[in-house]
């Protein structure tokens, strides 16, 4: 099944729901900029992945990676857009470290090593 990537504003957060003895699910929202009007999608955490969202607050912008779920019942169909992943938007603390980086920090010719003698592999 494919993967896909969104960022958006956190707009919500639900509390874990218990579905069976051994089920349990967490939706939250975000709101994805479209035009002159926002989009607000619904992500499910199922399982274990339920606490993925515990770190970010309401107003973050976040990056989901999810994928298309999809399943009938009862003549009914449903989809799920089911986050596997959650994090900063913008590459987070990476986009920081890049922006510190000089031009002094790049080599330059003086940096070259002298070279002596025949140095070809064959």
């Amino acid at each position: 099944m494919a993967s896909f990537d969104i960022e958006g504003k956190l707009i919500k957060k639900y509390d874990v729901e218990q579905r069976t003895s051994t089920f349990q699910s967490r939706e939250f929202v975000i709101e994805v900029p479209d035009g002159s009007y926002s989009q607000y999608v619904k992500f499910q955490l199922v399982q274990e992945r339920c606490s993925m969202i515990d770190n970010y607050e309401e107003g973050s912008m976040i990056k989901v990676s999810f994928d298309l779920r999809g399943r009938e019942w009862q003549g009914k169909f449903f989809t799920n857009l089911n986050a596997w992943r959650i994090e900063m938007a913008g590459g987070g603390a990476g986009n920081a470290a890049k922006a510190t980086i000089q031009d002094s920090d790049f080599p330059t010719a003086k940096d070259e090593p002298a070279v002596s003698g025949d140095d070809l592999p064959f």
